[in-house]
């Protein structure tokens, strides 16, 4: 199991979207709070991403600039948000020497996971440095697709801005292996520790199940995987099978039965019971609020 993919998939609610545009000076766009995560890809020129705090971060043609937890923030020619419109009311310029790619990704933000939560406000991915091949690959491909109007685009780009989020993502903790999550990933017995929790939730876990399971002891296993993570064990586990649980709500229309066995509870009761006191509410009405919060 994919640990970073799974994460991804958990959180991800609805299609992804992204808009191209080409302006020309004077241009400044403001981006409100979303309940998500956006990006900017300058294709062409150079601008600035104003936070809404710190500092205004320069960009090159090339560069990628993910805002993962939605935060509000400023597209610009320069280094100050004063005068920013809406980029909804951008007008396109074909004469416009700065181009740029924009998108933005609904997160369920009522369990952002740990992993993601680690991320800062603004991962800026620069194209000088000439790293994460994949990532540029990916980026070079939606680039073109979203010019003209050629069969199976809508498909494609798509499938593209999925590819994006977890190359952005993947790229960020490849460039900062030292600590949290990103060392987790990359410790041989706490990775495989959580690939093997999120590959089958539903097992009768314990500790010393997992312990054996990747080959140390259980103190061991519990103080490395506490220490990177931020959660024993257990209590990780625990809170993925809810995770896991709303997505299954939210995303798909099984009957809760199903629902609770595949999170490892052996009756709804049980389930409705530790979801509940997870959320606050039973799993029904978790999932009818979704459903009216869609429509």
């Amino acid at each position: 199991m994919d640990v970073l993919s799974d994460v991804i998939t958990a959180m991800r609610t609805g299609r992804p979207a992204s808009n191209r545009a080409r302006v020309a000076p004077s241009w400044c766009f403001r981006f409100d709070p979303y309940d998500g995560a956006g990006f900017h890809v300058l294709l062409r020129g150079t601008g600035w991403l104003v936070p809404e705090r710190g500092a205004a971060v320069p960009l090159d043609a090339g560069d990628i600039v993910l805002v993962p937890h939605g935060s509000a923030h400023v597209l610009s020619d320069s280094p100050t948000a004063r005068g920013a419109v809406p980029f909804d009311t951008a007008v396109d310029d074909p004469e416009g020497r700065t181009e740029f790619v924009c998108g933005k990704y609904r997160l369920d933000r009522s369990r952002t996971h740990p992993l993601l939560a680690e991320l800062p406000d603004v991962v800026h991915l620069p194209h000088r440095l000439g790293h994460h091949p994949d990532l540029r690959a990916a980026v070079d491909l939606l680039a073109r697709e979203t010019t003209g109007d050629r069969p199976g685009r809508d498909a494609v780009v798509s499938g593209l801005l999925d590819l994006l989020l977890v190359y952005m993502v993947r790229a960020w903790f490849d460039d900062h292996p030292g600590g949290g999550w990103p060392k987790a990933l990359h410790d041989s017995e706490v990775a495989a520790a959580l690939r093997a929790l999120h590959g089958d939730p539903a097992a009768p876990w314990r500790l010393e199940d997992l312990a054996a399971r990747v080959g140390v002891s259980r103190a061991t296993l519990a103080r490395r995987f506490t220490a990177l993570t931020g959660q024993p064990p257990m209590a990780y586990l625990a809170w993925w099978r809810m995770t896991t649980a709303a997505h299954l709500l939210r995303e798909t229309d099984r009957p809760l039965p199903a629902i609770a066995r595949e999170v490892g509870y052996g009756s709804p009761f049980a389930f409705s019971h530790a979801f509940k006191r997870h959320f606050g509410l039973t799993p029904g009405r978790y999932r009818a609020r979704t459903e009216t919060e869609e429509d």
